[in-house]
């Protein structure tokens, strides 16, 4: 029987406009895209794969995120 996952996945614009796509509760899983479309397949696939290398999958309950400034 296949197990069903949710994961929350941050995605963010650097400052060369490419999207950055990353997945907290899985070890070194992260990528990048021009697109939003292109990140969304890419973020699938890197998942996959993190899956078939994780054994210890955490499934986090998602709460929120919130975007601080810090002016130093």
């Amino acid at each position: 029987m296949a197990k069903k996952y949710n994961f929350v996945t941050i995605i963010e614009q650097d400052e060369d406009g490419m999207y950055i796509g990353s997945v907290p509760s899985l070890k070194s899983c992260y990528t990048q895209a021009e697109t939003l479309e292109e990140l969304f397949l890419r973020m699938r696939e890197v998942i996959e794969l993190c899956l078939d290398v994780e054994n210890d999958i955490i499934q986090n309950n998602f709460i929120g995120l919130q975007q601080m400034e810090i002016v130093r």
